[in-house]
């Protein structure tokens, strides 16, 4: 029952996070809608922002433990946006609240675990100064992460999918390119 509970209050959150905005949400709001008492949500949770926490935490895992190849980074990033896509209103929502820090910090996950993955398939068989890997890999998940943040704040109105399969299909060879330069050979 206590899981089930939880993940009715986490979907209750996220519907009414659709429709309104963080700040005109409260644990009564969540409580009356999901037919519990107080007593119940903070039980599983201490507040709010550690039920969004707990919501973002999980997509997060899901996405990362997920497999991918070299030969996805595409899907890979696409399945990272399926929850944003999903639920666009409620990630504006979020980011226009005060808890946008919540959600720049899962961003950020899914933009180092993507690129993450990618560089440590590319980079398996070579040998890379550490350092450089970090840096390459620092520097595409800026590129990620920014792109995504970017599309928020310009009213999220672009195909993020579309965007991010332009950027792979115009960048083919880029990445693995600049490994071959930081190579030691």
């Amino acid at each position: 029952m206590s899981a089930e509970t939880k993940k009715k209050l986490k979907s209750t959150f996220l519907n009414l996070l659709e429709e309104r905005p963080l700040a005109q949400i409260s644990v009564k709001d969540i409580v009356s809608e999901c037919g519990v008492n107080r007593n119940t949500f903070y039980y599983h949770y201490a507040d709010l922002p550690a039920l969004i926490e707990e919501i973002i935490t999980e997509e997060v895992d899901r996405i990362a433990g997920d497999d991918f190849s070299f030969d996805t980074i595409g899907e890979f990033l696409e399945n990272g946006m399926v929850f944003i896509l999903s639920h666009k209103k409620a990630v504006n929502h979020l980011y226009n609240s005060v808890n946008r820090d919540i959600l720049v910090h899962y961003f950020m996950q899914i933009s180092e675990k993507v690129i993450s993955g990618y560089m440590n398939n590319l980079c398996r068989d070579r040998n890379i100064l550490p350092e450089d890997k970090e840096m390459l890999t620092h520097y595409f998940k800026c590129m990620i992460f920014g792109e995504m943040v970017d599309w928020i704040m310009n009213g999220m109105t672009k195909d993020l999918i579309g965007s991010f399969e332009r950027f792979c299909s115009n960048n083919k060879g880029l990445v693995e390119e600049m490994v071959d330069r930081v190579t030691i050979r």
